[in-house]
């Protein structure tokens, strides 16, 4: 029986007896899992893997996680229930055994313009209290306490930029781009494009100013007094007349066409930017605004009465943007004991025991998230810069030092965006928890995180309605003996060949002097033609180099406008120091003339909103409305491709808006999404849906998977591309209407990469990816590669940030940053083929690449 799948044995023949030590989940049948029962060892670290939407997180996180949450929640009261994001009630038969649970999820965290490492870490709070109880005030001046060296309260918040350390301001430059213009002509760009604008121009010629005059040549006064007023006469309106015919009506009293009030250009600006409904006009005025330091804090947050209170010389901002490694160093002598004020002047006996204390508890803070690798951070940086790889490791930081005993550690990919030698210290970190009497589970796809573990559990065999089952549950080595793993094939078989002949450039781009972040003047050559890594640890400057710096310098070489704010952003978010980092500063040369086009493939979303899916995204959908208005019925009723769209009316069930659900408010407990009553889940009325298609209607069609809907459109040529390109990236187990909100980092960044394999491009494009790798099993891995060689193949560029070993070793071209993060890195270390990289001194990429390709055991490569 233990080479049967578990989901597959009878429930009649299932062994329910208790097991001491182990969790016992009976007929999980969360998402796609197929009434699974499974044994996990407590106190061990149990890994979850299989391939990418096997169903590794619907057991570890749908099943165990929200059943260990909904059980804690039960036991709080109503009210303090509202506070947590709760999760929905498993499709599980059974769970005996289960401890109190914590996870760890990948995830962007929060993306407020105010959340920053210091505040997800609660070092901020104890960084605080240092300050308030013994940091160095001046003379005179009172104590104040911990809330007022914070800039997210009133008593520490600047009172001029309310804690932003930077305004909002609308300069002459800004809204006159061309002063060779003339009023009449639109000089003052920041006023509306359409009547609205015309209406303010009528105004100044009833005021008699002159509006046929380039604007630089009007006198200082007049321009000032249009760009700047805060007066609003109202005045006669004349237009269609000329100025002369007009100050003749004027002169005589004419009855005007109406009356019109003048609005300055900066009271337009302002205006729009605080009150308008519409984002769109937000982002139209916030471009007419410029970002400047606030002029009270100078970019410091804080009251000037805060900034005077100092620690080791430094204010408790400029403390703030130290390493981490630095700022321990800065508190080690206090943390020892050594508590005297700067001027050797003794402190008094309280104040000395809370300064020794609290550097004492923040030195023990820093060390571990320096042991994570995370010692490049500063308190200051944001989280909405963070990779999820961060994020994760932040959290997990909190949690090594809470110490708690006998929890269940539920973690998302860990290892996700770590360079190995990072994937190491977390690993170490993995087993203090452990050691700590401590449950892990961990959904991973790292072979080193994998082989590390004390018990596998691997599911699939394949992807979605494929997937499902638990293949093993045991110890690492007896999954070699499981003939349908994928992840045993990966484990213990020999590795994916490397390329026999690495390619050769075809050209290279020259950067010179490029800084940015932690980048400074670095030089780099970048090859034509060949796919090219760009490796190193975690914060050594790959993404500032590939993704940001090159991204830039390219971009504007090809004349492209910096990128549209993503829909539905908060233009405020500007204001922060780092969502809005300094420009890229240095040079693009060598045969960048032959680059026509630039393809940035991210893990950013492809839309916000359940509306947005893998149909709709790849335009797939277009094709598809076009062949259901085509047909007899369709035609007979007048029924336009528009008919068959869930976001229009029309077509769409009007009782849910297309969204195919209700929502139940249960005041306490989370809200309850049900089907919608009159649709029954499908997102179309009735009519529509009695419009078919091969047999088929449009919510079935959206209901299909990848792999089943490429037969169906097998003779559809523009559908059936699509849909073989998704195939070909590991995605063939998404529904076509799978909600984008329902998509990993990871499967994003694929249904981009999709998207662009399936179009015919001409000109020699440049494709950027940043870890394309994120989430994807070994065999996920091969496949994304060969795609990416196709690329290759058709004459074009790719770079990728990387981690993963077998896509580094199997790289044309690798490009090494460090040697360490943060101001530690931004450095060229290495470069050159993956055999000459390996061979590099000085690298922390080398000695792993080293391995890799020993693995391989291949000959010599030229």
């Amino acid at each position: 029986m233990n080479d049967l799948p578990s989901s597959s044995r009878d429930s009649s023949l299932r062994d329910d007896r208790p097991r001491d030590g182990f969790v016992q989940v009976r007929g999980a049948r969360e998402h796609n899992l197929k009434n699974v029962d499974v044994d996990l060892p407590r106190g061990a670290l149990v890994v979850f893997t299989g391939v990418s939407g096997s169903g590794k997180s619907s057991l570890a996180f749908g099943t165990l996680y929200a059943e260990a949450q909904r059980r804690y929640l039960d036991s709080v009261s109503p009210y303090a229930r509202r506070l947590f994001n709760q999760l929905g009630t498993p499709d599980v038969d059974r769970i005996d055994g289960l401890p109190p649970a914590v996870a760890l999820q990948q995830g962007r965290g929060v993306t407020s313009a105010r959340s920053s490492v210091g505040s997800l870490t609660t070092l901020n709070n104890v960084l605080r209290l240092l300050y308030s109880r013994a940091g160095d005030y001046p003379p005179g001046q009172g104590i104040i306490y911990a809330e007022g060296f914070s800039p997210n309260t009133p008593e520490g918040a600047c009172p001029e930029c309310h804690g932003l350390g930077r305004v909002f301001a609308v300069t002459e430059e800004s809204m006159v781009p061309d002063p060779s213009l003339t009023i009449r002509e639109r000089a003052v760009a920041a006023w509306p494009t359409a009547w609205a604008g015309q209406n303010q121009r009528d105004i100044l010629v009833t005021l008699g100013y002159d509006v046929d005059t380039p604007w630089r040549d009007l006198p200082r006064e007049a321009r000032d007094w249009i760009l700047f007023t805060d007066e609003q006469p109202q005045v006669p309106v004349y237009p269609g007349l000329t100025p002369e015919e007009t100050r003749r009506a004027v002169k005589r009293r004419a009855e005007p066409s109406y009356l019109g009030t003048f609005t300055s250009a900066r009271r337009h600006v302002l205006h729009t930017f605080a009150n308008s409904g519409s984002e769109s006009m937000k982002r139209r005025a916030a471009s007419f605004m410029v970002i400047r330091e606030c002029p009270v804090c100078h970019g410091k947050r804080l009251t000037r009465a805060a900034l005077g209170v100092t620690f080791a010389g430094l204010d408790i901002m400029d403390f703030s943007r130290l390493p981490l490694r630095r700022a321990a160093e800065l508190l080690a002598p206090a943390a020892a004991g050594q508590t005297a004020r700067p001027d050797g002047t003794p402190r008094p006996p309280e104040e000395a025991l809370a300064l020794t204390r609290l550097a004492a508890d923040l030195c023990a803070r820093v060390d571990v998230l320096e042991r994570l690798g995370l010692g490049y951070l500063t308190l200051e940086r944001g989280t909405p810069t963070l990779s999820p790889g961060e994020l994760q490791r932040l959290r997990l930081a909190t949690q090594l030092y809470s110490n708690l005993f006998g929890v269940v550690y539920v973690l998302d990919e860990p290892s996700a965006g770590l360079h190995p030698a990072d994937t190491e210290a977390l690993l170490t970190a993995l087993d203090r928890l452990k050691a700590g009497g401590n449950s892990l589970f961990v959904v991973e796809h790292e072979p080193g995180v994998i082989r590390h573990a004390d018990w596998i559990v691997d599911v699939g065999p394949h992807a979605g309605q494929r997937g499902g089952q638990v293949l093993y549950s045991g110890p690492p080595a007896g999954l070699r003996d499981v003939p349908d793993s994928l992840t045993a094939r990966h484990l213990f078989g020999p590795p994916a060949p490397l390329p026999e002949v690495r390619r050769d450039p075809t050209g290279w781009l020259d950067l010179r002097g490029v800084t940015r972040n932690n980048l400074r003047g670095v030089d780099v050559r970048l090859p034509l033609g060949v796919l090219t890594a760009v490796t190193g640890v975690s914060g050594s400057g790959k993404s500032s180099l590939l993704t940001q710096a090159l991204s830039d310098l390219l971009g504007v070489h090809l004349g492209r406008e910096a990128a549209p704010a993503e829909a539905g952003a908060d233009p405020a978010d500007l204001l922060t120091a780092d969502d809005a980092p300094a420009p890229t500063q240095g040079t693009l040369g060598g045969d960048v003339e032959r680059v026509r086009r630039l393809v940035q493939v991210t893990q950013a979303p492809i839309g916000r909103t359940p509306r947005s899916n893998l149909a709709t995204y790849t335009g797939l959908f277009d094709h598809v409305r076009r062949l259901f208005a085509a047909t007899p019925l369709a035609r007979q009723r007048r029924y336009s491709a528009g008919r068959f769209s869930f976001n229009v009316k029309g077509g769409r069930c009007e009782h849910c808006q297309g969204e195919g659900f209700v929502t139940v408010e249960l005041l306490f407990l989370p809200s309850v999404y049900a089907p919608c009553p009159v649709c029954h889940g499908t997102r179309f009325n009735a009519a529509t849906l009695e419009v078919t298609w091969k047999g088929l209607n449009i919510a079935q069609v959206l209901d299909l998977t990848v792999d089943a809907a490429a037969p169906v459109f097998a003779d559809e040529a523009p559908v059936h591309r699509a849909l073989s390109t998704l195939q070909e990236v590991g995605l063939g187990y998404l529904r076509l209407g799978q909600p984008a909100t329902e998509l990993s980092g990871g499967e994003a960044q694929r249904v981009k990469l999709a998207a662009e394999l399936q179009k015919a491009v001409r000109g020699h494009t440049v494709y950027l990816l940043d870890e394309p790798t994120t989430g994807l099993h070994p065999s996920d891995v091969e496949r994304l590669h060969a795609q990416l060689s196709r690329l290759v193949d058709a004459g074009h560029s790719v770079m990728v940030v990387e981690h993963d070993l077998g896509v580094i070793a199997a790289s044309d071209w690798v490009v090494d940053l460090g040697p360490g993060a943060g101001e530690d890195g931004g450095q060229v270390v290495a470069q050159g083929t993956p055999e000459q990289v390996a061979r590099a001194s000085g690298s922390r990429t080398s000695p792993y690449l080293r391995r890799e390709l020993d693995e391989h055991a291949q000959p010599a490569l030229t």
